[in-house]
């Protein structure tokens, strides 16, 4: 069997190894040019991004030269129309009129830019204006709003200058332009965590100006930090081509926690003016990096898959060999057979077969085997059964401990006498119309039996107060999924009843409490404890209501799909009363004493 083995196995374990490292190659070089494609198709974008600031702010210039100069704007309509065209326009957040001999013209938005930064992001490009060409200065952050932005240039000529009509500058249109939409060609909808980026093996893309600075980054932080980015490899490499390579494939080895990782990386350039130049001591606007990486290891994890699968093969291959060897085996050793044939009778769980040989066997070694055999496989019998007689007493003695500890809380106030138990109820009753596996439905029954554990730690005076709560009882009440939540994490069994106690009064819109937690972040657990809480508070008697019938009580849960409850789980509520899986129980009638947490929410109380 042995020599099966290794003539079988060992060519197609080298063959599946040498396709494996060859596939490896083709899909590096496949996301080597994805990565390629991906930075140059993000830097067009940023350039038609620039492309269309440059040719407002050029397209204001010519406007003024063919007027003869900014006199037209002395006006009070004149500086109007600045206001109109920078509050239309979401990108732009200061548009200045800068005349060389005259009152400049300012319109800006002062929820994102004060005038001083304004004037001097304006005089900082007019400083390095020099030519009629277009000034480009690095993106920067606005103190007061923490926007990434940058300013564009360009300066209004006129031919009535010096002698020898030279043309000269008379005048300098300024933008300061919101650099959010670059945020978006690289970024994602909310801001991620660079190394939860790089564990995933998604592409990171991001952009740096000449200096090395990140000024657009997945990882918003980073780009606020303006952080330098040189010690990546890759951002070196499109330094040191100073913007000459269009795009490139820059491979690195990149440390991480002390663990040095391969990744794919690349870079190409954006480039905000063609013809532009650098803006002097800041280094440069006008070329913009944009660099992509990415954890070559989880990019490639197709050929890791493929690895497996060969040493999948590889293992049947095996199993194939074993049986061949087996089968040859067979004949030399016979009188083992009967006895294995017992033995895997037994491997199997079927402990009520015994092993029987030929007599002239029975006072042999292979005998006295058998023997121990069937009286191994009668105690195994025995002790599996008295397991599965304690395993049920456990269960049942778990189950009432439950039910005890949910009428302990419930009993705290006669008025709720039985609610977790109808909650639990209605809970399987919805995970069952949802198709849900069983063990799934049984953590929902414990959890809806456990929701309301925390008014253990609420003070009786709050729950059994006569009257409307004040905001402060209120907001101690609140807190009752959160207590109910620290008490049984204290008991590691209990973790999978945990989501329905702490998230049970959770909202799909993100209303509710304690954490605010909007539909995707709220488990399915405490969605359908949700709706059962619900539906139970409106069908029994209430001190602020009368009990109502299902079909008022499920109109309440219709009114507020989309905001409180989950759609699918309110559905499957409809078709569990309607398939009669849910009857509503009613508790006894308060006395006044008994009136407790009688504070109405808004529009329905029982909501």
């Amino acid at each position: 069997m042995a020599t099966l083995l290794i003539v079988g196995l060992l060519p197609l374990g080298l063959a599946g190894w040498v396709l494996s490292r060859r596939s490896g190659q083709e899909l590096r070089s496949l996301e080597g040019r994805y990565q390629a494609q991906l930075v140059q198709d993000k830097a067009r974008q940023i350039e038609l991004y620039g492309q269309r600031y440059r040719d407002v702010v050029m397209s204001l210039a010519r406007a003024f030269e063919l007027t003869g100069g900014t006199s037209a704007l002395s006006r009070e309509e004149g500086d109007g129309r600045l206001e109109q065209t920078v509050e239309e326009d979401a990108h732009l957040i200061a548009l200045t009129i800068l005349p060389v001999k005259g009152t400049p013209h300012v319109a800006y938005k002062p929820d994102v830019i004060s005038r001083e930064e304004a004037d001097e992001r304006a005089a900082d490009v007019l400083g390095r204006m020099a030519g009629s060409g277009i000034i480009i200065s690095r993106p920067k952050l606005i103190r007061s709003s923490q926007e990434m932005c940058f300013a564009i240039g360009a300066p209004v000529m006129s031919k009535h200058g010096a002698a020898g009509g030279e043309d000269e500058i008379v005048a300098a249109v300024v933008a300061v332009v919101s650099f959010s939409d670059v945020f978006r060609t690289v970024g994602q909808k909310n801001s991620v965590d660079e190394k939860e980026l790089i564990e995933s093996g998604a592409p990171i893309v991001f952009v740096v100006d000449e200096t090395g600075s990140v000024v657009a980054h997945p990882d918003v932080r980073l780009a606020l930090s303006e952080q330098t980015m040189t010690d990546l490899p890759v951002v070196r490499d499109w330094m040191e081509s100073g913007a000459a390579i269009g795009s490139a494939l820059a491979p690195f080895t990149f440390e991480r926690d002390g663990k040095q990782l391969e990744m794919l990386g690349s870079y190409a350039t954006a480039r905000f003016d063609p013809n532009g130049k650098s803006t002097g001591a800041d280094n440069g606007g006008a070329n913009l990096g944009v660099i992509a990486i990415q954890n070559e290891s989880a990019a490639l994890v197709s050929v890791s898959d493929m690895r497996r699968q060969t040493l999948f093969i590889s293992l049947l291959a095996a199993l194939f060999a074993l049986g061949i060897g087996f089968f040859m085996a067979r004949e030399l050793a016979r009188p083992v057979r009967e006895l294995a044939s017992g033995a895997h009778a037994i491997a199997g769980g079927d402990f009520s077969n015994q092993i029987t040989l030929r007599s002239y066997t029975e006072r042999t070694e292979l005998g006295e085997l058998a023997a121990s055999f069937n009286s191994m496989s009668a105690q195994l019998q025995q002790h599996i059964a008295d397991l599965h007689r304690a395993a049920d007493e456990n269960k049942q003695l778990f189950i009432g401990t439950i039910k005890a500890l949910a009428a302990a809380i419930d009993g705290k106030d006669p008025y709720t006498r039985g609610h977790s138990e109808r909650v639990a109820r209605y809970a399987v009753a919805i995970a069952e119309t949802l198709g849900l596996p069983k063990d799934e439905v049984e953590r929902t029954r414990i959890s809806a039996l456990l929701h309301d554990v925390g008014k253990i730690g609420v003070d009786d005076k709050i729950l059994k107060k006569p009257g409307q709560l004040t905001d402060d009882e209120f907001a101690q009440m609140k807190q009752h999924p959160l207590i109910g939540y620290k008490i049984m994490s204290l008991i590691p069994q209990m973790k999978d009843y945990l989501d329905g106690i702490l998230k049970h009064h959770e909202a799909i819109n993100g209303s509710g409490y304690p954490q605010g937690l909007t539909a995707e972040h709220i488990p399915l657990q405490a969605r359908i404890i949700a709706v059962a809480d619900t539906f139970d508070a409106c069908t029994t008697e209430r001190p602020y209501q009368k009990a109502m019938r299902t079909e008022e009580a499920l109109g309440i849960l219709q009114k507020y799909l989309g905001t409180r409850y989950d759609p699918r789980v309110v559905a499957a509520m409809e078709q569990a009363c309607a398939a009669s899986l849910i009857r509503p129980g009613t508790s006894r009638q308060p006395t006044q004493a008994h009136i407790a947490q009688a504070t109405p929410l808004p529009v329905v109380s029982c909501v």
